[in-house]
């Protein structure tokens, strides 16, 4: 049980795909110009994500290891084509708002990522864990960094108006540089938060934690190696 609250719990902080280890940064750039289009998105990913582990884990030992990749492909194509009719059906408008975003959750790295580095080597439970843990991560930041922008480029949160009538709202934040913006504000915050943290309980002020590969652990650590 330790060992699922682990899995689950690292996609929320340690692991957050977009902001600890800078996983699926396009649909985190391009949808985010409001925060129901970061949730809408989020949303997509956990149903994907969690699906495509859940099967990749019960099949893996079938799977032949030279054609893995191409099984991966064509299982989250399947799912995100259930995903885009599911989408187009009850909710039409928000789908037209994604755009071409939601077919390419197929190319995810966030997706295929946890499909190699995890799904493919652990049970079905496990796999579960790990997909909503690093699904939801997603969506709330997704979700958060539409939000801030939505409020400082809008004046507004899902569409509900939150800020005073003379507010003027600063309409880059919901333009593409917005998304850099708002990105980089986040990470350094967190790296601040995280570096704050270290030096209140005495510790050794740790390595910006955002640095790509860092925790991705899909290429089995020869990234590192390379570095080194």
């Amino acid at each position: 049980m330790s060992r699922l609250v682990k899995e689950f719990a690292k996609g929320l902080w340690d692991e957050l795909p977009p902001f600890r280890v800078l996983l699926g940064l396009c649909p985190v750039l391009a949808v985010t110009s409001s925060a129901e289009n970061g949730l809408g998105m989020g949303m997509a990913v956990i149903f994907v994500l969690t699906m495509s582990n859940l099967i990749i884990s019960s099949i893996r030992k079938i799977i032949p290891t030279k054609v893995r990749i191409a099984c991966f492909i064509v299982i989250t194509a399947s799912l995100v084509v259930t995903v885009e009719l599911l989408m187009q059906a009850y909710a039409y408008p928000l789908y037209q708002k994604l755009g071409i975003f939601v077919p390419l959750i197929v190319v995810n790295c966030l997706i295929l990522g946890r499909a190699e580095a995890f799904a493919s080597k652990n049970g079905v439970i496990l796999s579960i864990a790990d997909a909503l843990g690093m699904g939801i991560g997603f969506a709330v930041s997704l979700t958060f960094l539409g939000a801030i922008r939505e409020i400082i480029g809008a004046g507004t949160v899902f569409g509900v108006p939150v800020m005073w009538e003379s507010f003027k709202p600063a309409e880059f934040m919901i333009m593409a540089p917005g998304a850099f913006v708002g990105l980089g504000v986040i990470l350094a915050g967190m790296n601040a938060f995280n570096r704050y943290q270290s030096r209140k309980k005495g510790e050794t002020v740790p390595d910006v934690m955002n640095s790509g590969c860092a925790h991705c652990g899909a290429c089995g650590g020869i990234q590192d190696l390379k570095d080194k």
